[in-house]
């Protein structure tokens, strides 16, 4: 029984331009689910323990669930 494997790559350069580029997005793009973050926090945080307890949400939990709505967007 003879077995065969055959395995090809792919190589490119990327230029120091795309590779700026590319760490501005990545840097916008956590500064944008930061925003999201405090933002979820702050809006939270303000409102009233009954109006949190109508939603379904203790106070302990505000900060995980601005976690979620930040980085584990559904």
């Amino acid at each position: 029984m003879i077995m065969t494997y055959v395995n090809t790559t792919q190589s490119y350069d990327i230029g120091l331009m795309q590779r700026l580029r590319n760490a501005l997005d990545l840097i916008r793009a956590s500064a944008a689910q930061r925003r999201v973050y405090n933002t979820t926090v702050r809006e939270l945080a303000a409102l009233g323990d009954r109006d949190l307890a109508d939603l379904g949400i203790h106070r302990s939990n505000i900060r995980a669930i601005a976690y979620e709505a930040a980085f584990n967007p559904k």
